[in-house]
């Protein structure tokens, strides 16, 4: 077998609209399409050893054991594979159960799709599940337990902290979009000007002096003693003349930690001798060159969550232990805690598993212990000084049983420090007395406290500390989201895009909007080149300033990585017609129809999917949508446009030279066609469709008619407005127009509109896309020579894996299918084709460039026409 390509969808997909997160596989079965698995001796054997809880796989039988089922009757690689991949991921401690495997039109060649939690776990899932199965085929040995390793390895490189992760799973409950930005933890909520930031629990409303305040003990420490809140006594050393004048003021025992740590590092505590001193300040200057020394006060270690100033959670917080039996050494029973299914390695579970360092074995030391001594039956050996959970500690949830005082003192402290997320860490007796009564004292105030002991405590109730984090972030009425128009189909979609876009300009929002030329923020170009993929998506909902986007959205990057947004308020197709057929799967209109649906199953369940009644494949769509629909047609008279105004729908339509929108009786004439430059008065029929979408999307959104008919109005074709689309460039002698017409639809589009210009000989220059099927580069060829009296073919460019001259062929074939009397000459470069063109041009002739890099194109025109005006100056 042989995996052809492997990649992960993020968004919205052909596959699913709700389960975003798939790998999908392009497996090639070679050999293995002729052998299924009944055909394999010991296969299911052999699969049921490796994989015993597969038995809870129910497959399309519905029943437990249905897979196994499966595998006895007889089923293909493709689809073991998926469930191998499903079963692995869970195995390393990601449970996900959604699975597809479809064959592709070449025959042995399947899709296997799956889902997955971490991406880079699901790749690795993707090329481990093919080798298992080659394994399981062979009846060789596999050392599965590697691959399941090498999986938590990835997954904890690549994971949210389950601190982040929390936040994360509770913005998602509250339908709060987020964003990973980088592979780090710093993460995006929300979209546009309506996103929060935050890392870790840090947040963007963090102040930036409260984080330096608390990163800095000596001033943590005077702030609050200011305050009058209880702190242990100590002072700062650098050197062991500073400590032995701390020791001779505050006495023994003493703690001893960096002043810049985090998570115990360099601490040591309860030290009582000269020699223990001077050893634990030589291991805390390995963390920092200043070193905080304090009484070692005696009691629990806890600590307090106060978010937003509100106390939200408290913890008392338990070094890594062991307890003795009589009968294990302290490394077995280190051992055998390890075995608890809570603990994992790193963040992977709610504990993390006891390792030995160099804290260990002096506590050991201290006890006159080693890792071979047997302890008491009951006796407690502490393994850390610390009671941090990344170093095997545990907690007690301790929130209810906290005194009023201590509240009050805890949310006073989280406002002297000025921290919104405030972790406190507090040595006492116990929290249930004020600490003035009990001799506690606060030992710490932390910046992006850790959340997992509250999260998930060893004992007691869990509290969702990632809530109030969301009150803070998004209190009630605080929109997350930004209005989404998504715009897909074969044509119109970049001039519908841009023109939405202007009339959303125009009503006072800034705009960020994505076309196949580039992307946009308020008619700023910011990115040039194809931008209609979910990077580009992204690029704009990750933009903090805009306010509205409206997204060109091609099938490519549907197919490559799905939608780059989760949902929209509005989607348009604007048509679905032969184009990119023969590729990735895409064979028929249907094929293509089913990837453009993707774009408007994602409409919110009270937004609108907008539609082209003259499309069937756009009527069969609308069957299958679960929000709300619209229409637009080019004839008011068309049945179908007639029976849905009827029906109450709403539609707009082409009716007496006026944009209109109708439902059921009544008519909102918007603006008359004459008035809206796009169309050229009327001449550019394809135009008007656009109009129509374009308009239809607005008046839904709630602009208003007067507004959206100014806009009209006002939004000219042109190089600045419309690149590549109908730009008409007037010499004094002959026009010269370039478009990006590319395919049948575009050509017949073309034609319709030379049909109502009048020129004295029409000139077109023309190219093949190597990547088409000969029947669209054939049919494109046959329209061209329809419309045009001389055509030049220029063929340099998109061979995409055939020969120019195989491309020429074809529409040279093109052309004599057309029955006409057309001339034509080859010149291969398009500067040279543009150049002869307006060479040969004569009074009253109009040069039609049917360019795919129109930028190439405008410049050489551009350049011609600046000369001529130059000329005429002079």
């Amino acid at each position: 077998m042989k995996i052809l390509k492997v990649q992960a969808l993020r968004g919205p997909n052909l596959w699913s609209i709700q389960r975003k997160k798939l790998i999908q596989m392009r497996l090639d079965l070679e050999e293995m399409e002729q052998n299924p698995t009944n055909k394999i001796d010991g296969f299911r054997e052999r699969l049921e050893a490796m994989f015993p809880a597969m038995i809870e796989h129910r497959c399309s039988e519905g029943v437990r054991g249905g897979f196994f089922m499966r595998i006895e009757k007889g089923t293909w690689m493709g689809h073991v594979i998926e469930h191998i991949a499903l079963e692995i991921q869970t195995l390393a401690g990601m449970e996900t159960g959604f699975g597809r495997t479809r064959e592709t039109k070449t025959p042995g060649v399947y899709n296997v799709v799956f889902s997955y939690t971490e991406e880079n776990v699901g790749m690795f899932a993707a090329e481990s599940s093919v080798r298992i199965a080659e394994a399981l085929i062979a009846g060789t040995d596999y050392d599965l337990e590697a691959d399941i390793k090498k999986m938590k390895e990835i997954r904890e490189r690549v994971r949210l902290g389950p601190s982040t992760g929390s936040i994360v799973e509770e913005a998602v409950s509250r339908d709060i979009p987020w964003i990973r930005l980088g592979t780090n933890s710093l993460v995006q909520l929300g979209y546009g000007v309506n996103q929060m930031r935050f890392q870790a629990t840090i947040t963007c409303k963090t102040s930036n002096i409260a984080v330096d305040i608390a990163c800095n003990k000596e001033e943590t420490k005077r702030m609050l003693q200011l305050a009058s809140i209880p702190v242990a006594s100590g002072s700062i050393c650098v050197d062991e003349e500073d400590l032995e004048l701390t020791i001779k003021k505050i006495g023994y025992p003493i703690v001893i930690k960096p002043l810049d740590g985090n998570h115990g590092k360099g601490a040591s505590i309860n030290v009582v001798t000269w020699e223990d001193a001077k050893e634990g300040l030589e291991h805390a200057k390995k963390y920092s060159r200043r070193v905080i020394v304090e009484k070692f006060i005696t009691g629990f270690d806890f600590r307090v969550l106060v978010i937003d100033n509100k106390l939200v959670a408290a913890a008392k917080r338990v070094p890594a232990h062991v307890v003795g039996n009589g009968k294990n050494t302290i490394q077995e029973l280190i051992d055998i805690t390890n075995l608890d299914p809570k603990r994992g390695y790193g963040h992977e579970n709610v504990l993390t598993e006891i390792t030995v360092d160099r804290d260990t074995t002096d506590l050991l030391e201290k006890m006159g212990y080693t890792l071979e001594t047997i302890p008491n039956n009951g006796e407690t050996v502490y393994l850390k000084s610390t009671a941090n959970l990344s170093t095997g500690g545990t907690s007690v949830d301790v929130t209810d049983m906290m005194h009023p005082e201590n509240i009050f003192l805890a949310e006073r402290i989280s406002r002297v420090i000025g921290l919104d997320i405030c972790g406190i860490d507090i040595m006492a007796e116990n929290l249930t007395q004020p600490l003035k009564e009990n001799g506690g004292v606060i030992l710490e105030v932390n910046a992006a406290p850790g959340f997992r002991m509250h999260l998930d405590p060893s004992e007691g109730l869990a509290r969702n500390v990632a809530a109030p984090v969301i009150d803070m972030l998004y209190p009630p009425g605080k929109p997350s989201r930004i209005p989404i128009i998504a715009v897909t189909g074969t044509n119109g979609k970049t001039t519908t895009t841009r023109l939405l876009a202007h009339i959303v300009k125009n009503n006072g929002f800034r705009v960020g909007f994505t076309t196949s030329d580039g992307i946009y923020i308020q008619n700023h170009m910011l990115e040039k080149g194809d931008t209609t993929g979910p990077l580009s998506a992204e690029y704009i909902l990750k933009d903090p300033t805009v306010e509205f986007a409206v997204l060109e959205t091609a099938r490519g990057g549907i197919l490559r990585a799905g939608l780059g947004f989760s949902r929209c308020d509005i989607a348009i197709i604007t048509n679905i017609r032969e184009d990119h057929l023969g590729l990735n799967d895409i064979d028929t209109l249907d094929d293509l129809a089913r990837v453009k649906s993707v774009v408007v199953r994602s409409v919110k369940k009270d937004g609108w999917a907008i539609l082209n009644t003259e499309d069937d494949q756009c009527m069969k769509i609308a069957n299958d949508l679960n929000c709300n629909i619209a229409y637009f047609s080019m004839d008011e008279e068309n049945p179908v446009a007639k029976k849905l105004s009827k029906e109450g729908k709403i539609v707009a339509v082409y009716e007496n030279g006026f944009v209109t929108i109708k439902k059921g009786d009544w008519k909102i004439r918007i603006e008359k066609v004459l008035h809206i430059p796009l169309t050229l008065g009327g001449k550019a029929k394809f135009m008007i469709q656009n109009v129509l979408a374009a308009t239809l999307a607005s008046y839904l959104y709630g602009f208003k008619t007067d507004d959206i008919s100014l806009s009209l109005q006002t939004f000219i074709p042109s190089v600045a407005q419309t690149p590549g689309r109908m730009n008409i460039f007037e010499f004094k002698r002959f026009k010269v127009m370039i478009d990006f017409a590319h395919n049948p639809a575009g050509y017949s589009a073309i034609e319709d509109l030379l049909s109502n210009i009048e020129a004295t000989r029409k000139i077109g220059i023309i190219a093949g896309v190597g990547d088409r099927r000969d029947e669209d580069i054939r049919d494109c060829a046959e329209i061209a020579a329809r419309m045009f009296d001389h055509i030049i073919i220029r063929q340099e460019k998109h061979l995409r894996g055939r020969t120019e001259q195989e491309i020429i062929n074809l529409i040279l074939e093109g052309i004599q299918l057309a029955n006409r009397e057309v001339t034509y000459e080859i010149i291969p470069k398009e500067i040279e084709a543009i150049k002869h063109a307006i060479n040969i041009a004569d009074e009253g002739t109009f040069i039609t460039a049917l360019s795919d890099v129109v930028t190439n194109a405008i410049g050489i025109v551009q350049e011609y026409l600046d000369k001529e005006n130059e000329e005429n100056l002079s």
